[in-house]
Parts: structure tokens; C-alpha cells; sequence
């Protein structure tokens, strides 16, 4: 399919967020599959049909009554009929009796759920306590604790999670990564993954309850399929800096589910150099097996390391590249609780644009034989990038803070990365370790048992 190009969400100022489907009539339930609630005035709303998201609607009303009709009807009118999603045309079903129930999936694949941490204990618990609620037959989940400043997070996981009630999950597993680094943290857990498949996830992330469900689903249809993705959506926007980057577009890759390989590539110039239209490390699941054929992610990239990200697109852009397809399923849905002020904000647009330099980098030092498609892509990228930045500015104005601080950072990512391995380098000299996982000489160490 062809690059779907998706529009940040035009917000009036910090609001409620809430989710609703057209098929229950009147109910709201808060961000990750929380409790019914009754919100009045004004709110966002991420719109369901018979459980699959449709878009996010903003509109106000009186009461909860008013105000689910005027979401809904907001809905109607700027969500398009989709024919690839059976009754997504929104009012056209009749109601379902249980619209939120899992779609059948036969003998359920086991996944290892892998959440990297650092200081952040409080909303650690709530991304676990969304983990536990998820309905999958056969998970496991894995918390790194990454470099921590204190013992905060592990008193947590074995004081809370370390013991599986009848009933409520599986038993929180964890594990700690001395080095600072999120691609470290994710090579950590992967080592002791069980699942065929492994998912990653973020502590500042709730998770809907058919999340597992709906990203299990494209590996059991396409055996060639390497790599899942899913809709990251707002779990919040309670301060003016979160506001301002849900506008700038955040994490919106759309609503309808696309596939990509290079055995069919798409229209798109920039193919497959774009990694960032196929989704964001914190909602996305690779086979297990592969991503040990890999090496690993890349411990040169991602937050907590000089790079500064990049270690997801890295390896979207590897699985392409090893001949498997990638497939972003909008009904895997996660909710993101973004930056609260505006230096975070700040640090990470410039973040985003530094992990795309980054991963670029990345991708000559791992895949070396592509370079002659980037150098032919490379003036399509830059008008790409300009051109993404005027529209999200908008019409009538100029780049925004967050579009220069992106840009910077996409000039800076290269160097960043290049430092980054030095210091990988320096590392594994003086711990006299050798190849550590995610050297592009390093096959990585193998899985280690099977599934569950």
C-alpha cells in the first residue's frame, strides 16, 4: 500500500481524554480499558466500532449524554466508510452484544511482554496494573529496570507483581541492566524472553485489553511477517505541552492497517528509509527468533545513550531488510502519557529528530549495501522533511519550536550515533566483555528454552 498521510489532531487546549464505542450507546471508559466514567463539557475521544478504532473526535456537550452524542456524531461526519474493516462505517451495524470481544486466534502464539524502566516506580505500576487486565491466554511480562537511581522499582515489582493472584495474570518478572540505554534494556529482557513472540512496551504507556490479541493476529495470518506495530494514542492532555505535541503529530500513524515488504513496495519515494510511518518502539512485537538473528536491537541507539532513539526504526528497517514484511495494526492500541512541561517537551522533539539521524546511521553501519537507495532517496528526504514541518505549522506560519528542535536533532543523529558507539567500544574494552549483544558482527545470543 502507499504511504496514508495522517493529519495532528487540531486541539482547542488541554481536555479529557475518553473512549467510547458507536456500538454502547452512552458509555465512556477512561484510557486503557479503565472503569465506565461520565465526563460533562468538553473531551477528546478515541471512537470505536464493535471494538476497532475509527479516529480520535473532539466536540463538548452538557451532560454525559450530550456528550457522547456529539462525539459520536462528530465521528459520523469526518470518518469515512472503510471497506478493508467489516462494519466500519459508523451507525450501519446493528449494536453488539459484546463489541469489545477478542476475535478468535486458535492456538494462541506465548508472548514475552518486555517494559523497560528508570525512576519512573508510580507510573510503572499503572502501565503493569493495564498489562495484568490484558485478555491473552498466554503472556509473560518482563520489567528492566535500567540503570536505576534507587531499589524503588524492584521493591515495587516484588512487593506487587512478583506473585501471580489466581486469576489476575501472570507473575511480573525482573530483571535489571547495570548501563544506561533503552536498546540495552530491550536486549536484557530479550534474553530471558520464553514467547515466540516478544512485545515491547514503555513504564508511561496504558495498554488496551485486546492489545496482545490484535498484535498476535498478523504473525498467525502471514508467516513471513517479522515485525507488528500498533496506534499509539493520548492517554492524556491535561497540560498545554502535551497539547502541543499531539498537534505536532506525535505518534499518529492512522487507523487503517497497512503492510510493507520489499518483495512489494509501495509509491513511496523514501521507501523503506521512512521508518517512522511504520511505528514507534512503544507499541511493537518482532518473532522472537528473528530478532535474535538480528543481533538485537542496536546498543549504540536509543534513549539514556548519545543517540538519543532510533533503536525501534533501526530494527523496522533491518526486518525490511532481511526480506520479512512489517505490518501496523491499528486495533493493538496503547496509550501514551506524553511529556507534562514544556522542557520535556523540548528535549523530546529534539530526541525524535536526533534517533531519526541515528537510525539512518544505523542502517548504513547494519545493511551497507543499501546505501546506493539512500543516496538516491536522500533530496526526496530533506523536501520530505520540510514539507512534513510546514504542515504541521500550518498554512499561515512558520516552523514551530518543535519542528526546528526536530530538525536540529535529525542534523545532530549521525554524530550522536557515531559517538555512541565509541563508547560502546571503550565499554567493551574496559569490561573485557568482547562483542556484547547488537554488534553487527554479533549474532546475539539464542532464545533460550521455547514457548510457554
Amino acid at each position: 500500500m502507499t504511504g496514508v498521510t495522517v493529519r495532528p489532531l487540531a486541539l482547542s487546549g488541554p481536555l479529557p481524554v475518553v473512549d467510547i464505542d458507536l456500538a454502547e450507546p452512552g458509555a465512556f471508559r477512561r484510557p486503557g480499558g479503565g472503569a465506565r466514567i461520565r465526563p460533562t463539557g468538553r473531551a477528546l475521544g478515541l471512537v470505536r466500532l464493535h471494538g476497532r478504532p475509527l479516529g480520535m473526535a473532539e466536540a463538548s456537550g452538557g451532560g454525559p449524554e450530550e456528550l457522547w452524542e456529539a462525539l459520536a456524531a462528530s465521528a459520523r461526519r469526518e470518518f469515512p466508510p472503510d471497506e478493508r474493516v467489516p462494519g466500519s462505517a459508523p451507525g450501519l451495524d446493528p449494536p453488539d452484544e459484546n463489541p469489545r470481544r477478542a476475535p478468535e486466534l486458535g492456538e494462541a502464539p506465548a508472548i514475552s511482554v518486555i517494559v523497560a524502566t528508570r525512576n519512573r516506580a508510580r507510573m510503572l505500576r499503572d502501565c503493569l496494573d493495564s498489562l495484568l487486565a490484558v485478555e491473552y491466554p498466554r503472556f509473560e511480562v518482563i520489567v528492566v529496570d535500567n540503570a536505576p537511581a534507587d531499589t524503588s522499582t524492584e521493591e515495587l515489582v516484588r512487593r506487587e507483581y512478583g506473585r501471580s493472584p489466581p486469576g489476575h495474570g501472570p507473575a511480573v518478572r525482573y530483571l535489571r541492566e547495570p548501563v544506561p540505554g533503552l536498546a540495552r534494556a530491550h536486549n536484557r529482557g530479550l534474553t530471558a524472553a520464553r514467547g515466540v513472540i516478544s512485545a515491547f512496551t514503555d513504564d508511561d504507556t496504558l495498554v488496551d485489553p485486546l492489545w496482545l490479541t490484535a498484535l498476535a493476529a498478523p504473525f498467525l495470518a502471514d508467516p513471513g511477517t517479522g515485525c507488528v506495530t500498533g496506534l499509539i494514542v493520548p492517554a492524556e492532555l491535561d497540560t498545554e505541552a502535551q497539547v502541543a505535541l499531539e498537534r505536532h503529530g506525535a505518534f499518529a500513524k492512522g487507523y487503517a492497517p497497512r503492510t510493507w515488504s520489499l518483495r512489494a513496495p509501495p509509491a513511496d519515494p523514501l521507501f523503506p528509509f521512512t521508518a517512522g510511518r511504520f511505528g514507534s518502539g512503544a507499541n511493537m512485537a518482532f518473532r522472537t527468533d528473528l530478532l535474535h538473528d538480528l543481533g538485537g536491537f542496536d546498543p549504540a541507539t536509543g534513549v539514556g545513550t548519545p543517540a538519543h532513539g532510533g533503536d525501534d526504526l533501526l530494527s523496522f528497517f533491518r526486518v525490511l531488510a532481511h526480506g520479512r514484511s512489517l505490518a501496523y495494526e491499528p486495533a493493538a492500541i496503547v496509550w501514551h502519557r506524553h511529556r507534562r512541561t514544556p522542557e520535556a517537551l523540548d528535549a523530546q522533539a529534539f530526541g525524535y529528530g536526533a534517533g531519526f539521524g541515528a537510525y539512518l546511521a544505523g542502517a548504513l553501519v547494519h545493511e551497507p549495501r543499501m546505501l546506493p537507495a539512500l543516496l538516491r532517496r536522500l533530496p526526496g528526504g530533506v523536501r520530505y522533511v520540510i514539507a512534513r514541518n510546514r504542515e504541521r505549522a500550518g498554512p499561515s506560519a512558520g516552523p514551530t519550536r518543535l519542528a526546528r528542535l526536530e530538525l536540529r536533532g535529525l542534523l545532530y543523529g549521525p554524530y550522536g550515533y557515531l559517538l555512541s558507539r565509541r563508547i560502546e567500544r571503550r565499554l567493551r574494552q574496559r569490561t573485557g566483555t568482547g562483542r556484547r549483544h547488537g554488534d553487527p558482527a554479533d549474532p546475539g545470543p539464542r532464545r533460550r528454552g521455547g514457548a510457554r
